[in-house]
């Protein structure tokens, strides 16, 4: 049964058990090979190796309870922390066959959600007092998607939608389905009478009072440069409709497209493209 894609919980859970039987921790033909040495107390700590911000401890801590055998796993930084080179996220006690078994996967989920969340701190950094909100999307792993928006908000982020029905959010394709302007339209009313938020991409500023028009919650101002996306801010100024830009926007450009004056910026990259962070365990000798 899948669970609650939208409770936290309930998808950690299952993402640390389908990661412990995707890794066949209850066969580690090594560990198994030690015989009693598996039983002997050991102590491993989790060492940032870059500079990081922390996130996901607890699902580290969700895979040993998940694997018994007496471990204690203590956190020393706070979620949403940043680590310099070398501070210590955390320290694991128990069995050397424990640790030994779930050290990878705890490693897989910590290093994900904490790379994550150290894109998106470097992004928000880079608007700094622009008044601007970074937003991530929807590329995100499928069946980890409650996990990675919460190392978004770990990271200073903004979540956006979280699923198709979440929003009703007209993009080029719904353009092309809808036959146009008119039939836009009319999709846009059918789903405001339903009494769902919507949000209309544009790629041009020929459509864009045509589209204020039709009272959306939301503009997209889709991979227009930082110019085009002033003036579409400037015309829509009074008319209460949040403007979000997106489509190209990296660390190096973020910060001029902020400066543009419009309320979010959006971006695929803090999730399709966070490269993991550089946390290890660091066994200490026996």
């Amino acid at each position: 049964m899948s669970p609650d894609w939208k409770d936290f919980a309930a998808v950690a859970a299952d993402a640390v058990a389908r990661g412990l039987e995707e890794d066949c921790a209850d066969r580690d033909a090594a560990t198994a090979a030690l015989g009693r040495s598996a039983a002997a107390p050991s102590c491993a700590v989790a060492v940032a190796r870059s500079r990081v911000v922390l996130c996901g401890w607890m699902l580290v801590e969700k895979v040993f309870d998940s694997l018994g055998g007496e471990v204690e796993v203590t956190r020393l930084a706070e979620e949403g922390c940043a680590l310099d080179r070398g501070a210590r996220a955390g320290i694991i006690r128990g069995p050397a066959g424990v640790l030994l078994r779930g050290e990878r996967t705890a490693l897989n989920l910590l290093n994900r959600l904490s790379g994550i969340a150290t894109l998106t701190r470097k992004f928000v950094d880079a608007v700094a007092g622009a008044g601007v909100e970074i937003l991530d999307t929807r590329k995100t792993t499928p069946g980890l998607r409650a996990l990675e928006r919460y190392a978004v908000r770990c990271g200073g982020g903004v979540n956006h939608r979280f699923d198709l029905c979440e929003m009703a959010m007209f993009k080029d394709n719904h353009w092309i389905a809808a036959g146009g302007l008119v039939g836009l339209s009319d999709a846009v009313s059918a789903a405001r009478a339903a009494g769902v938020p919507v949000e209309v991409e544009i790629d041009s500023l020929e459509q864009l009072h045509p589209v204020i028009g039709m009272h959306p919650d939301r503009i997209l101002l889709d991979n227009m440069n930082p110019a085009t996306v002033a003036e579409a801010v400037r015309a829509a100024r009074g008319s209460g409709i949040y403007m979000e830009a997106s489509g190209g926007i990296s660390l190096e450009t973020v910060r001029a497209m902020a400066e543009t004056g419009v309320d979010g910026i959006s971006t695929g990259c803090l999730t399709h493209s966070a490269p993991a962070a550089d946390i290890s365990l660091d066994w200490e000798a026996r």
